[in-house]
């Protein structure tokens, strides 16, 4: 049984123009109800959301949607989560995700999906969590992303010492592999610093 229990996964309330993006949320969806895994997402039926929910549900998973009260007709809000939580603003959504997930994907989106990877990515830098963030590079989507961290690198806006934090995954069976391991790191990593850590 993995320790990782829940996924808190950003993505597209759009299906996109590329085939290969709404594959990899159905397959990720499958491999998380195999795995037992739980969706944490943002509650919406359209888009790549509403295939990695689905796909979720129909392969015996659980899913939980947050999705704030405005968005609930706009987005298309899915029937037959066993959680749907409504809530009144963005900012209590992103906090509800946050303190629901054990880790966090980003599967191609707009930029509300941009937006929630960066923040998370922000709060990692800034030692506020060490839950893993991944990147799902589907069909090279976030490349002109990945190219955008390099250059601020390169122009000494993230310092080599404080260097951003997250995981990139290529195809869609990679993910959950990389998430696990992210994660018995930082438990490993965690109990080797309690055992150097002197007692006071």
């Amino acid at each position: 049984m993995t320790s990782i229990k829940t996924l808190c996964v950003y993505c597209g309330s759009s299906a996109g123009l590329e085939p290969a993006l709404y594959k990899a949320a159905e397959e990720l969806g499958r491999c998380m109800a195999r795995e037992g895994i739980g969706l944490v997402y943002g509650g919406g039926n359209n888009g790549l959301m509403g295939a990695i929910a689905r796909t979720v549900l129909a392969h015996g998973g659980h899913v939980t949607g947050i999705i704030p009260d405005f968005l609930q007709r706009r987005e298309n809000m899915l029937d037959g989560t066993q959680e749907m939580i409504v809530v009144p603003d963005m900012h209590t959504r992103k906090r509800l995700m946050f303190e629901r997930a054990d880790a966090f994907v980003a599967l191609p989106g707009g930029i509300g999906t941009l937006e929630e990877l960066v923040e998370q990515m922000t709060w990692v830098q800034l030692a506020q969590h060490t839950k893993p963030v991944l990147i799902a590079n589907i069909a090279g989507f976030w490349n002109p992303l990945l190219g955008l961290f390099a250059h601020m690198r390169d122009f000494g806006f993230v310092r080599q010492d404080a260097d951003i934090a997250y995981l990139v995954a290529d195809k869609a069976d990679q993910i959950l592999p990389m998430i696990l391991a992210a994660h018995e790191r930082t438990v490993a990593a965690g109990a080797e610093q309690l055992e150097i850590t002197p007692k006071l």
